[in-house]
């Protein structure tokens, strides 16, 4: 098991942790970026924060690995090898909407694993979790990389972290770096 200082250091040898005027995918503002997709650039980073993450679930009988594009299909593929199960990984259609594509199928009553890099809002999670749903899947729960919102989120499943930081994020009129007019990045997968 990894101590939150050696996933610390991971993750600041991967170079996830970012500084600046950030703009979130969930439309907040923040100081603190986390990179999550540069864990998975070097396996040895995302090999052992996946495992760390699939042994939270070893014992919930998991079928398949699902975790929302782009973030999470390295992500799904390692946590899914780590369980030794299928992995998946949904994406948005031509109108934004989640869905499965690529003959990927959920059958009725599989034991489905959530995943992804990193949690904000939740947004992504949410819409998966509701296509599942309505697949007629059993969610067993979800799991991210870090959860950025300290412990606070309820997906309705449970939930598991590797990491569980709060970093502040901010509305965008009442973002203090705005006020000051420093410029900001948007660094995520969504446009």
């Amino acid at each position: 098991m990894l101590t939150e200082e050696k996933i610390l250091d991971i993750l600041k040898k991967a170079g996830v942790l970012l500084k600046g005027h950030f703009l979130l995918t969930s439309g907040k503002h923040s100081d603190t970026y986390l990179q999550c997709a540069k864990i998975f650039q070097d396996a040895k980073y995302s090999e052992q924060l996946c495992r760390e993450l699939a042994q939270k679930f070893k014992d919930d009988k998991v079928d398949v690995v699902v975790g929302p594009a782009i973030g999470a299909i390295i992500m799904s593929y390692e946590v899914g090898r780590q369980l030794g199960v299928r992995n998946f990984f949904t994406e948005r259609d031509s109108e934004g909407k989640m869905t499965l594509r690529r003959n990927f199928e959920i059958k009725k009553g599989e034991r489905v694993l959530v995943v992804e890099d990193v949690v904000t809002t939740g947004g992504s999670v949410k819409e998966v979790l509701q296509l599942l749903e309505s697949s007629g899947a059993d969610i067993v729960g979800v799991g991210s990389i870090v959860d950025r919102t300290g412990g606070k989120i309820d997906f309705g499943y449970p939930y598991k972290s590797v990491l569980s930081v709060n970093v502040l994020a901010y509305e965008a009129e009442e973002c203090p770096f705005c006020k000051k007019n420093i410029s900001i990045i948007k660094p995520g997968s969504r446009k």
